[in-house]
């Protein structure tokens, strides 16, 4: 994406990122951290993915999202990590205009379809505990792959509004975003053009990608938590919680960071705080839901064994 190609209407053809420190005894040993969180993160999602696939009890609805939900969190953490390791590498960090837009777009398509498909999750939930008698007919496969081709196209719409809408903004000068990746707060606040526009857009995207989905999960998850205090016995209470708490706590984080992001939108000057927040939802989040989602999970724990040992699932 030249900058030309919008009549030039911008002056900068790149930017240059200050990274998480400019302390250059610090880089190394950055690198090294960062480097292991990519590789645990990598590997654990991907070792949920391989059990989700050898484990035939796994071949369910539920385990379905979450290996889509892995595979995101994969894609999510190789849009920012790696190319902050060259960086760190390299001491310095400059990034071409399309390089940086296109970091953009596809870190909010990830992010968007995640958004959506932990909605999915709850509402499959729901169906679970709720409504154990129709749960197989209405989610069949064919409803399972609409719901994620629906998260995909959402996140898709809204990830390309947004990118287009910040493309068109005007930068003049200066270009060093006090960041580790390209952002959207980061750059409004280098744009020498106004944002009204960019601010009403996400204003409209955090309703459609941060309050509908918390609005639905929370009216999904009412509902489980009545059905299961209707339940008599202690067992079957503790496995009907167990089941959604994983899923709860991933909403937590998830939603909580993203928040924290983004409601700084209207700072006048970027934070080195904003960097501490992108840590936790760029690095941390996609790390930690392999360890929630397989702790407490008899299922994957023994599907994960069986991966790592080579053993053949029993009949």
């Amino acid at each position: 994406m030249d900058p030309g190609a919008w009549g030039n209407r911008t002056a900068v053809t790149a930017f240059t990122l200050l990274g998480l420190t400019e302390k250059q005894e610090l880089q190394p040993i950055l690198f090294a951290v960062f480097l292991f969180a990519y590789v645990v993160t990598v590997g654990g999602n991907l070792s949920i993915l391989a059990a989700i696939f050898v484990e035939p009890k796994l071949h369910t609805p539920m385990y379905y999202f979450l290996g889509n939900l892995s595979l995101l969190d994969t894609g999510c953490i190789t849009v920012t990590v790696p190319p902050m390791l060259a960086c760190l590498l390299a001491q310095q960090c400059r990034v071409s205009y399309a390089a940086c837009i296109s970091q953009i777009f596809f870190f909010h398509l990830l992010t968007g379809i995640g958004c959506h498909l932990l909605t999915a999750m709850a509402y499959d939930r729901y169906l679970a505990i709720c409504q154990p008698l129709t749960y197989s007919t209405r989610m069949s496969r064919k409803v399972q792959g609409v719901l994620v081709g629906i998260c995909f196209s959402i996140a898709f719409i809204n990830a390309l509004t947004h990118t287009i809408a910040v493309s068109v903004l005007d930068f003049c000068g200066h270009n060093v975003v006090n960041h580790f990746y390209c952002d959207f707060p980061p750059l409004f606040q280098l744009s020498c053009s106004s944002i009204h526009l960019n601010r009403q857009l996400l204003f409209a995207g955090a309703t459609f990608m941060g309050v509908i989905p918390m609005i639905l999960i929370s009216a999904s998850y009412a509902h489980v938590a009545a059905a299961v205090l209707r339940i008599s016995s202690s067992e079957g209470k503790k496995k009907a919680f167990s089941t959604c708490g994983s899923h709860l706590t991933v909403v937590c984080i998830f939603y909580g960071t993203a928040f924290f992001n983004y409601m700084r939108l209207g700072s006048v000057s970027p934070s080195d705080k904003d960097k501490g927040i992108g840590i936790l939802n760029t690095i941390l989040t996609p790390m930690l839901n392999p360890v929630i989602y397989s702790l407490r999970n008899p299922d994957i724990q023994g599907a994960l064994k069986r991966v790592l040992t080579g053993k053949r699932p029993p009949e």
